[in-house]
């Protein structure tokens, strides 16, 4: 009789704890949203009129995309940009980097094997780094589908790599506001693993930290297999556009399963 009355007290709670939670988690995500298509929509149009933005008639591009957080370059979630940055160092174009207001970024704009390539860091928060994206992809004249992410995976171990075609962000809010200022979600990404936190140590806290002394040690191989399977991407050129899943959302729930392309070192 006490256990009964004991979970005829507790289950109440919880329950409204709960609730209270799934709210809070919802308005999150809404209230990010919302944000994206408030920045979106103040510069989009001045990103696509006047004398600086690009005229699209010089062939298709393709945009690369170091997501992470402008400022922590250093840190697991912004591991994206570190392979942005490495790739940029093995094409010879390091030192082209350069701010473009009109994306909200850094831009290099180059050549992989003949394929015209925009390679992208933006300098908005993780959460809204779809802007950026969007916006880069409306001034370069570049497709959804040519359009490559590279971020942070907690549910792969650091040293291992994949190519995701496509499909749901599965709780990564970077590429969510990729999907959601796009309106679709065949972008093709590079999941680089760093692995969950151990102990009681939480997410937040892991992502946002830097990588150990041995860590850095395997980081150091993961963005050379990186930087090689981005090469191997882009030099597919309309190829890999034309085996690339269309339709976004729609087609993605046609999709009996997605593709996954591992390396691991």
């Amino acid at each position: 009789m006490k256990n009964r009355s004991f979970l005829t007290k507790v289950c109440p709670i919880l329950s409204h704890f709960f609730k209270k939670l799934l709210n809070f988690v919802t308005m999150r995500r809404l209230l990010t949203r919302v944000i994206n298509r408030v920045l979106l929509g103040e510069q989009f149009k001045a990103t696509m009129v006047g004398a600086e933005a690009e005229i699209h008639t010089e062939g298709r591009r393709k945009l690369v995309v170091g997501l992470g957080n402008p400022g922590m370059e250093g840190t697991r979630h912004s591991v994206g940009m570190a392979v942005l940055g490495a790739l940029a160092a093995r094409l010879g174009v390091a030192d082209r980097w350069h701010g473009d207001r009109h994306v909200s970024g850094e831009v290099i704009l180059t050549e992989v094997q003949q394929a015209r390539v925009v390679l992208l860091r933006p300098r908005l928060l993780m959460n809204v780094n779809g802007v950026s994206v969007a916006r880069a992809a409306g001034k370069y004249g570049v497709k959804p589908e040519d359009i490559l992410l590279v971020h942070d995976e907690l549910d792969k171990p650091l040293g291992k790599i994949a190519i995701k075609h496509g499909g749901s962000a599965r709780g990564h809010n970077g590429v969510r506001s990729c999907v959601d200022c796009l309106q679709t979600d065949v972008m093709p990404r590079l999941r680089v693993g760093i692995g969950r936190p151990a102990g009681k140590t939480s997410v937040e806290r892991h992502v946002l930290s830097r990588f150990t002394t041995e860590e850095q040690k395997v980081l150091e191989a993961v963005l050379v297999q990186s930087v090689d399977l981005l090469i191997s991407q882009l030099s597919q050129q309309d190829a890999q556009s034309a085996s690339s899943p269309a339709g976004g959302r729609r087609a993605a729930q046609h999709r009996k399963k997605e593709e996954d392309s591992t390396a691991v070192i």
